[in-house]
């Protein structure tokens, strides 16, 4: 008997049919990632890493999080030492992830990246970190060639409003082959507790779109002028990650005060704080309508929880957790609002709490009308459920209240240019979860319709929901 590798041809395709469909239909697809944390300065330049330790662990707060569980000291996850300290430190923690998705994808990585089928432990450390090193000496492995190697179509960045794009301008000027897009995220705008905080970013925000701002309505104009300038450089999506959808009913007048006593540096009641976010949301999502744009909310992730270590690292960096279930009444009034004057976008909904999955793909289909497929939809499983069970029940719930075979697909959300075998497990796992349902008689084995659903969910579903 041949013994297999760990990550070897059919890694998570447990029947036939699964293997089938996987090889057949879905494993060449090209990937769209149309939600990254990628940095396009680093594509742009076409940087080239020097090592593993710097390539993987440099903002993966995923591992981050891991290392902590598994007893590590600081100073090897975030600190001072060494980029070969802190993979060696990873190396030590990686056995311990077994049964966890990081061992998956640890090794997905290692496989389809650098051609490394050893497991990584204490004992294959310093010769994969020397092979490595070795290996991203070659041209192929600069940033702008391994994306390329990846067979990526399209990478859709998130950037801040008062973000110049000048790396993506950068990347259209060189006639970069893949599709780097901005995305408009403007979380900032909404975050009202630290008025200090508040008022800077506003000012910053004028002083990019060339606005003095000194009331709501010159920050609506601000933020239009911005969206405008995104347009103009590709960008057909947006982002937003408040921790729940809010909605207050509100007059202009009400918001125009409120912000007044924002920038005056005023603490506003939870009340006002409804209504403003309300409004300021609402506006945003106007101009996705407007523009023709998509729009995506994340939410449900309750952030920065260690305010210990959040003030010695910052936000993103690991201590970010589930939060209660979604208040569904906001969430469907603050929608409705919008389609109430016909200005509700294509949008795409994520949770963060598996108890909301079966109420956020209800939600979608109240307001899905027909002039599109999916105008609203149920997006991937995200973060804490981006992995093999929390995908397997995203699909199960998708096939028994949506459309599975109009799912638009993976995203990476990663701020790692490593990531894109996620991509790969992603599309495993819905093979085998498809496989399996055939297997059992529960999906016909009919070659046309299960062609329709795998190449759809892995990659022609989102070419054809964002336009490419």
């Amino acid at each position: 008997m041949i013994k297999k590798h760990f990550i070897h041809n059919d890694f998570a395709l447990e029947n036939d049919t699964a293997s089938e469909l996987y090889h057949t239909f879905s494993a060449h697809q090209p990937i769209i990632d149309f939600h990254c944390h990628l940095d396009p300065k680093a594509i742009a330049e076409d940087y080239k890493y020097d090592n593993l330790g710097d390539m993987w662990l440099g903002g993966d707060h995923y591992k981050w999080r891991a290392m902590r569980i598994n007893g590590i000291n600081e100073k090897f996850i975030t600190g001072e030492s060494t980029d070969k300290e802190k993979f060696m430190k990873w190396a030590e923690t990686v056995p311990y992830t077994v049964a966890n998705p990081l061992y998956h994808w640890t090794h997905l990585e290692l496989a389809r990246c650098f051609n490394i089928n050893d497991l990584l432990s204490p004992a294959t450390a310093k010769k994969i970190y020397n092979d490595t090193a070795e290996m991203l000496k070659s041209p192929e492995f600069s940033t702008k060639n391994f994306i390329k190697r990846m067979n990526v179509e399209m990478i859709g960045t998130t950037d801040d409003p008062a973000d110049s794009l000048e790396y993506h301008q950068k990347l259209i000027d060189d006639g970069f082959e893949v599709k780097v897009l901005p995305s408009f995220r403007a979380d900032a705008v909404l975050k009202t507790d630290d008025s200090k905080s508040f008022i800077s970013y506003i000012e910053k925000l004028g002083k990019v779109a060339n606005i003095s701002i000194s009331s709501y309505a010159q920050l609506i104009s601000a933020l239009d002028s911005r969206h405008k300038f995104f347009h103009s450089m590709g960008a057909r999506i947006s982002d937003s990650g408040p921790d729940r959808f809010f909605y207050a009913p509100y007059t202009d007048a009400e918001v125009s005060a409120i912000f007044t006593k924002l920038m005056e540096g005023k603490t506003i009641s939870s009340e006002e704080k409804e209504k403003y976010n309300t409004a300021v949301m609402a506006a945003l999502a106007h101009m996705n309508h407007n523009r023709g744009w998509t729009q995506q909310f994340h939410v449900g992730a309750l952030r920065n929880n260690n305010t210990r270590m959040f003030n010695i690292l910052g936000a993103d960096t690991g201590f970010d957790s589930i939060n209660d279930a979604q208040p569904a009444k906001k969430m469907s009034q603050f929608l409705n609002l919008l389609d109430s004057t016909n200005q509700l976008a294509q949008t795409i909904l994520y949770n963060l709490n598996p108890a909301d999955n079966q109420m956020l793909l209800t939600m979608c289909g109240n307001f899905v009308d027909g002039t599109s497929a999916s105008k609203v939809t149920y997006g991937a499983a995200w973060w804490f459920l981006d992995q093999k069970s929390g995908m397997e029940r995203h699909l199960e719930d998708y096939s028994s209240l949506s459309l599975l075979s109009r799912f638009v697909g993976m995203v990476t959300d990663s701020r790692s240019f490593l990531s894109y075998p996620r991509h790969e497990y992603f599309r495993r796992i819905v093979c085998n979860y498809v496989g399996k349902e055939v297997e059992r008689g529960l999906i016909p084995n009919d070659k046309e319709i299960l062609k329709n659903l795998i190449e759809g969910v892995s990659y022609k579903n989102a070419k054809t929901y964002f336009n490419l």
